[in-house]
């Protein structure tokens, strides 16, 4: 989520380039400081609204790893992450299509947060029964996915509507205060909609650390609350925030219709550095995607709590917000892509690292889910120098767009790269979540027939022959040498791709694109 964060802001940067000559400001005095206070306070708050079905949909596959579902169904699942990676295929319509009378962000706005609170609070009445709690069915992977693919496109529509009505909310001179707030706010929803929830949803964390008799939270509870929160909400800000005495000259924001809009975006990709360019970004991740999608997972399968394991985020909650800081000034020259290359086989080499710490963890397994503090102290500490490498590359690449961005379409040529970014680091993701299984071997043992292991039909046939079913080789171990060896081959062809890209002159990368 602070990725996001951080490539909003550098989009918004990119777009302030575009305004050309600035009309002189206006002295709206105290009043309008005020205004723009209370501005503030309304996006950050909607952020932070935006952040909790995406913190909600990150906590989901802890939840159904302790349901002993099947690496495919977590497969399955991860599409429902898929929608802010592909908001750029209906952002052109959220932008041109809208009635003057509601509002041209409100119309888009008001609807999505709307349906967002009937999605928590139907779901709420029917979440347990869909995850199988409590009975002997298991979870219906294929309609949650679909809930919360629903859920994430709605928060994704109304990411789309806020950012652009951030721009014409606020006055030029406090503009700056629009990627804040989406940093900020998104980041402390889905803080609230994981590690909050998580926390509080464990029975073991309220005992242990918070006194209680039980959990503080149910999965239920949480989104029954947030889903009245959400439509109580939308409707006072739709009764009291008005677009119409709103400062439409802070931001020059370009309209170029709906349609003009897709051809324009349709004249970046035929440019041949951008052709590269997205081969590149759809490929440079497959290296890490066992080590980012599994590790999490393996980790709660060898027993260590998913509670804990989301409370350990917040030491990397830090890192992740100041580090970036650091890293831009290494990135801010006319190169910043060799920290990107450098940062490279150092992030691949932590895959092997994630290997390691999978495969010793339940030797520190204390018994019923309790392990040592220094394990956890372990874990923080590879976690902590994983994000520096991870942002070392992320913030590289943001450098990069912006400085081969068109300024003249520098929001949508920035939105563009961003999505490519994201289906990136998506794609590999599923390919390795639904081809473990495949690669790991297991062998019913103790039973009286020889039988195998290979589907939940053959497991509890093992089970019901007096046998268990025992891994002998956990494809986990597997993808993560082959990934990371792909990864290293892949460096042998990207190594010269981007050098040869970021040498490009700038008239290189513009789009000859007129607005009719």
């Amino acid at each position: 989520m602070r990725r996001q964060a951080i490539a909003k802001e550098a989009e918004k940067e990119q777009e302030s380039t575009e305004e050309g000559i600035e009309e002189p400001l206006l002295d709206h005095g105290p009043k309008k400081e005020v205004n723009d206070q209370a501005s503030i306070l309304l996006l950050l708050f909607l952020y932070v609204l935006q952040g909790i079905p995406l913190g909600l949909a990150g906590s989901i596959p802890m939840i159904l790893q302790n349901r002993n579902i099947s690496y495919k169904d977590q497969a399955t699942f991860s599409f429902s992450f898929w929608p802010f990676s592909l908001k750029l295929l209906w952002a052109p319509l959220v932008d041109s299509c809208y009635s003057a009378k509601f509002g041209r962000r409100k119309s888009w706005m008001i609807p999505s947060q709307y349906l967002i609170g009937i999605f928590m609070w139907i779901l709420s009445a029917n979440i347990d029964n869909l995850l199988g709690k409590d009975s002997e069915h298991s979870p219906n992977v294929i309609l949650i996915t679909a809930i919360f693919f629903a859920l994430n496109f709605l928060a994704a529509t109304q990411d789309i509507a806020v950012d652009g009505w951030a721009l014409t909310m606020l006055s030029k001179e406090n503009l700056g205060w629009a990627s804040t707030c989406n940093s900020v706010g998104q980041t402390a929803g889905y803080f609230l909609g994981y590690v909050v929830f998580l926390a509080f949803e464990s029975r073991d964390f309220c005992v242990n650390f918070l006194g209680l008799e039980d959990s503080l939270v149910t999965l239920p509870g949480f989104l029954y609350f947030w889903g009245i929160i959400f439509i109580i909400t939308t409707t006072l800000v739709g009764i009291l925030k008005s677009e119409d005495d709103e400062c439409e000259g802070a931001s020059e924001e370009p309209h170029f219709g709906l349609i003009g809009t897709y051809q324009m975006l349709w004249s970046i990709l035929g440019k041949t550095p951008i052709k590269q360019t997205v081969l590149m970004l759809l490929t440079c991740k497959i290296g890490f995607a066992a080590a980012d999608s599994l590790t999490v997972l393996k980790l709660t399968e060898s027993g260590v709590p998913k509670d804990r394991l989301a409370l350990l985020s917040i030491p990397l909650t830090p890192v992740q917000v100041f580090l970036p800081l650091i890293i831009s000034r290494y990135t801010a020259g006319p190169r910043p892509m060799d920290v990107f290359l450098g940062a490279f086989p150092i992030r691949l080499l932590f895959g092997l690292v994630f290997a390691g710490l999978v495969w010793i963890t339940p030797m520190f397994n204390e018994g019923d889910g309790h392990f040592p503090f220094y394990y956890y102290g372990l874990v923080v500490a590879i976690y902590i120098l994983h994000q520096i490498v991870a942002n070392c590359m992320f913030v590289a690449i943001m450098a990069f767009f912006a400085k081969i961005s068109d300024a003249s379409v520098g929001g949508t040529y920035m939105t563009l790269l961003n999505t490519f970014t994201n289906l990136g680091g998506n794609w590999p993701a599923w390919m390795a979540l639904r081809f473990v299984p495949e690669l790991t071997w297991k062998a019913c043992q103790g039973a009286i027939s020889a039988l195998k292991c290979d589907s939940a039909a053959e497991v509890q046939a093992c089970k019901v022959d007096g046998g268990s079913c025992v891994t002998e080789l956990d494809g986990y171990y597997v993808e993560n040498i082959i990934f990371v060896t792909f990864g290293f081959l892949w460096l042998m062809w990207g190594r010269p791709v981007i050098k040869n890209l970021q040498s490009l002159p700038k008239t290189a990368w513009l789009v000859s694109f007129r607005k009719d």
